[in-house]
């Protein structure tokens, strides 16, 4: 029996360290699929600087070689490659990060394109655009962002399924980023706060700039997205935002700024003091319910969900009408580029069935 094939054309945007991730997870899986009926096709990689623009079923290393020489970027022809005039189902894969990025996504869905991206812009930025991106999913392509909250895990898939089949989301709250979990998983005043931010830092566990981290922005754009995805139309004006970082080294220069990470030192004994006080351990979390949207260092419970993460896991716990008394908790491993990756590749399989699925 002969089974119909699907081809897909993929394109992605900003190939760095996730881009690359996904590129490899997508050349070893492509030549199954293939055998499944799904035929997904590379036809074009773009960044700020080179677009390359072609048809490739894999070798992602060759890819690269040829991308490195390519010419400038264009957008506007990145497209229009992608669905060869109309002949290909196209899905725009967005790694960059890029908030100028975003604004192309409700143009692309309304041509009929889809939109997977691990990026936040989208899901936490402008209202409007927010608004407009959803609007073109109703008569265009799909848009999925799986991977903007907990990287590979089925956050927001756990809680749209509930959203969807009627329920209510009364509150959220955990531990919403990767960085900052390790960080609070791991201090507890054996070695200063510095030495462990330090540690992160090499290890390449935070941004290259770990203030990025520490400002607590990334785990604020989460919070929106979750809570715009169960029917709030939050903004991140909206959001209480607890930044860890001094207020003399928030305008510093990067250099200037690790070298003075020992001032975290003092004020991080005195918190972790206090929480051990009340018998309680320091994590960062987020909190959106009726009363508002927080983000803080926060003193938990030690027998609360957040209190129990490992490594760089994510905690999140989603409180529903149907799971009032008995919150869902969805926990693992909340960074690093192949978990995000495998998110958003599974964004793409989700997309790739439903349009076989069609056929």
């Amino acid at each position: 029996m002969c089974t119909a094939t699907t081809t897909i054309a993929l394109g992605l945007v900003g190939p760095g360290k996730v881009g690359r991730a996904w590129l490899a997870q997508w050349a070893q899986a492509a030549p199954r699929l293939r055998e499944q009926g799904i035929d997904l096709v590379l036809r074009g990689l773009i960044d700020r600087r080179r677009m390359w623009l072609g048809a490739s079923r894999g070798e992602p290393d060759a890819l690269m070689r040829d991308f490195e020489s390519s010419p400038v970027p264009d957008l506007h022809r990145f497209g229009p490659h992608l669905v060869d005039e109309g002949r290909l189902h196209a899905v725009v894969v967005d790694c960059s990060g890029s908030d100028a990025v975003a604004d192309h996504y409700a143009r692309w869905l309304g041509q009929g394109m889809h939109v997977v991206t691990p990026g936040k812009h989208a899901g936490s930025g402008p209202i409007k655009r927010w608004r407009a991106i959803r609007d073109a999913t109703r008569d265009g392509g799909r848009f999925r962002h799986e991977a903007s909250v907990g990287a590979g895990l089925p956050v927001i898939q756990t809680l749209r399924s509930q959203i969807d089949t009627g329920d209510a989301l009364l509150d959220v709250e955990g531990v919403l980023s990767g960085t900052l979990a390790w960080l609070f998983n791991r201090y507890d005043g054996s070695v200063p706060f510095s030495a462990l931010l330090r540690e992160a830092h090499d290890l390449g566990y935070t941004e290259p700039d770990p203030r990025d981290d520490l400002s607590g922005l990334d785990v604020a754009r989460k919070l929106v997205i979750l809570a715009r995805e169960a029917g709030h139309p939050l903004s991140l004006a909206d959001v209480s935002i607890e930044s860890l970082v001094p207020e003399s080294l928030r305008d510093i220069p990067l250099d200037a700024f690790l070298a003075r990470l020992d001032e975290f030192d003092v004020p991080m004994a005195a918190r972790l003091f206090a929480a051990r006080a009340e018998r309680r351990v320091l994590r960062y979390t987020a909190r959106f319910d009726g009363d508002g949207a927080r983000v803080a260092l926060s003193r938990v419970q030690a027998d609360a969900a957040a209190a129990h993460g490992r490594l760089t896991d994510n905690v999140i716990q989603l409180r529903t009408r149907r799971y009032a008394d008995n919150p869902l908790v969805v926990q693992g491993p909340g960074a690093g580029p192949e978990v995000t990756a495998a998110g958003v590749f599974g964004d793409v399989l989700a997309i790739a069935h439903h349009l076989g699925a069609r056929l």
